[in-house]
């Protein structure tokens, strides 16, 4: 089956190949094309794939999808649709179905913020020293499909030595009817000693069956701190492919969060690499899943050069028949002496039918460092459960409570406490079997089908 869905973005990019031409600096059609050649030669990951080897793709397209060109909206989204976090300082981006929102509120300061379109020909300088300068080197078949076949997607740029003093909010909206076939590029970056706190919501209005790819550079500057949220509520019928592909300089610092709290099938690749000393990476990720769902995390961190720290830290909780997986790689290359390097994946199957796979892995060619790696997969503790049982609290406020404090190690490292509690609200709903909606939306919904 995989031949023949490579086959039909083959055609597609053949297709829209002049379209694409006409709209397209030099630059970047040329990066499509050899993005296109990359895909002809090896097409999406199939379950030879080793880093893809849990996930059967073909699931993904046991739908037919509609055209990849999406129609700009012609509603006021900012009108319908609400997704502010309660006292949360931030300003709000809206992507509306992969499309740069032309009708969103000007951000001010100095950040330059707009669509990839638009970068390409008014920031042409700083877009081609960056696009697509990581995804080529990360060979994976989703990301090649995103530089060939996206039609657009946001730029943010930090100017040196500015720190962002409110939140970017990034709302990914998926709406109208019809199955949708969304594909989009995102850009990053933050010039030297300067600071930017990311939050990237992923929502879906309608009950269609969407299949969305998701992929996002990042640069982080000498000196500079990238904080990024990734927070996927997403219906059962959706599948996401999100790639989030980062490169940090000397004395810099990301830290990633990214939370699953529903979804079909979610798959989500997130690569740093640490190419300046004294760097650290810190990366969370929390994923509650249920019913048939399915969430496969794949993380990879190289330590390039010496002095750097990476954390790692991934939970998750499955109920029902739900499937995860967790394949995650700490590389540390020849000379990158002094490295710290922890990596712990945790999980609780809450029935004999949720499953789980899990592998950590460390690949050392240094010789002076600390690294060590672990996972577990179990049940609630029986003993913990009987202790609050003794206390007068039910079975099912009991286990409630111990999965909540199993969750709670990665909300006490989010920063943002509007966020935080917000988050919190949502995991407790989704501990209950409720898939929480925004409050704040007001779309007149009916049955789970969005007017817009």
């Amino acid at each position: 089956m995989n031949m023949d869905i490579n086959k039909k973005y083959i055609d597609i990019f053949e297709s829209c190949a002049e379209q694409f031409r006409k709209s397209d600096s030099d630059f970047v059609f040329a990066k499509r094309n050899e993005a296109f050649e990359a895909f002809k030669s090896n097409g999406l990951p199939t379950a030879k794939t080793e880093n893809y080897r849990n996930l059967n793709v073909n699931d993904i397209f046991s739908t037919e999808f509609g055209s990849i060109m999406q129609a700009k909206t012609n509603i006021d989204l900012n009108e319908y649709f609400k997704c502010e976090v309660e006292n949360m300082d931030a300003d709000v981006i809206l992507l509306s179905n992969g499309k740069y929102y032309d009708n969103n509120k000007a951000v001010d300061g100095k950040i330059i913020i707009c669509s990839m379109k638009e970068a390409q020909q008014k920031h042409r300088e700083i877009f081609e020293k960056y696009y697509n300068r990581s995804a080529s080197t990360f060979g994976d078949g989703f990301v090649n499909l995103s530089t060939m076949l996206a039609d657009d997607g946001l730029f943010v740029y930090v100017p040196k030595n500015t720190h962002a003093e409110k939140t970017l909010q990034i709302i990914n909206l998926t709406h109208g009817f019809g199955n949708k076939n969304i594909i989009k590029r995102n850009l990053i970056v933050l010039d030297e000693n300067s600071s930017l706190s990311v939050v990237v919501c992923d929502h879906t209005l309608n009950s269609s069956s969407n299949f969305v790819i998701d992929t996002t550079e990042s640069f982080v500057g000498n000196g500079s701190k990238l904080t990024h949220y990734t927070l996927q509520n997403e219906p059962d019928k959706s599948s996401l492919v999100s790639s989030h592909l980062a490169e940090i300089g000397e004395n810099a610092n990301v830290e990633s969060f990214v939370l699953t709290l529903h979804g079909g099938i979610v798959r989500n690749n997130l690569r740093v690499r640490l190419n300046g000393e004294h760097s650290d990476a810190n990366l969370l990720g929390l994923y509650l899943i249920d019913r048939q769902q399915y969430v496969d995390n794949y993380t990879l961190i190289e330590h390039l050069v010496p002095n750097c720290n990476s954390n790692e830290l991934y939970k998750g909780i499955l109920d029902e028949q739900a499937r995860g997986s967790f394949m995650g790689k700490i590389i540390v290359h020849e000379g990158a002496q002094k490295t710290a390097a922890y990596q712990t994946n945790r999980n609780l199957c809450l029935t004999g039918d949720a499953r789980m796979t899990t592998k950590p892995q460390l690949e050392i060619y240094a010789d002076d460092v600390q690294c060590s790696h672990g996972a577990t997969v179990g049940q609630l503790d029986e003993e913990a459960l009987f202790y609050l049982r003794q206390r007068g609290i039910s079975t099912k406020e009991a286990k409630l409570m111990l999965m909540f404090a199993f969750a709670n190690d990665i909300l006490i490292n989010m920063h943002i406490e509007p966020l935080k509690e917000r988050i919190s609200g949502m995991i407790n709903s989704r501990l209950r079997g409720e898939l929480t909606e925004c409050s704040n939306c007001l779309l007149n919904c009916e049955g789970g089908n969005c007017k817009a």
